[in-house]
C-alpha cells in the first residue's frame, strides 16, 4: 500500500487530533500511559503546522501517520552523551500511526522516508526520545539502527534519548 507524505495544513488538524486520540486509547489498552490530555495537544500540532514542521502520511485518502521534525528539544537533551555532536541533526517528535494502520510496517516505512529526506538535505544524524515503557516504539527504533545515548525522566516516567547516524 502506497503512502504519500506531505506537510500538514491547518485543515488537517481535526483528523490529526482524531488519530492521536485513537492512538492514546490503544496505548492505554496496552497499559502504555505515555500520552494524555496534557501532551500532545491540539495546540502542539497547530504550532507544528504553523512552523512547517508537521508532516502527514496519506493512505486511502486519509491520514495514516503523523510526525514532526525539527531541532527543538527539552533541556534534558543537553545532558545526553550524544555520539554525533559535530553533525547536522534533526529530532523526530510524535511519530504516530493511526491504530487502524498499525502492524503494517508503516512506522518503519515512515522512519525510512524521514531518514532519506533528511539525508538528501545533508542532515547527518537523527535524534529522538522514546518512552521506556513503550516496547513497540522502543523496538521500532532499536531494530532500525538507533542507539540509546541517555535517559530523561519526565512527567510520565523514563524516556530513552536515542540517535542514529545517517
Amino acid at each position: 500500500m502506497e503512502i504519500t507524505y506531505r506537510l500538514a495544513v491547518i485543515s488537517d488538524i481535526d483528523e490529526v487530533c482524531g488519530l492521536i486520540g485513537r492512538a492514546i486509547d490503544t496505548m492505554e489498552n496496552n497499559r502504555i500511559f505515555q500520552w494524555d490530555e496534557l501532551y500532545p495537544t491540539r495546540k502542539d500540532f497547530i504550532g507544528d503546522i504553523a512552523k512547517g514542521e508537521l508532516f502527514v502520511g496519506i493512505m486511502n485518502s486519509e491520514i495514516a501517520v503523523v510526525y514532526t521534525v525539527n531541532k527543538e528539544c527539552d533541556v534534558a537533551y543537553d545532558y545526553c552523551s550524544w555520539k554525533y555532536t559535530d553533525c547536522e541533526y534533526r529530532i523526530i517528535h510524535r511519530l504516530c500511526v493511526d491504530p487502524k494502520y498499525q502492524n503494517m510496517g508503516i512506522a518503519k516505512r515512515t522512519l525510512y522516508y524521514i531518514e532519506k529526506e533528511l539525508k538528501e538535505k545533508s542532515v547527518e544524524a537523527v535524534r529522538l526520545d522514546v518512552f521506556g515503557n513503550n516496547p513497540f516504539a522502543a523496538a521500532l527504533y532499536l531494530n532500525n539502527g538507533y542507539e540509546k545515548a541517555g535517559t530523561a525522566d519526565w512527567r510520565k516516567g523514563r524516556f530513552w534519548l536515542m540517535e542514529k547516524h545517517l
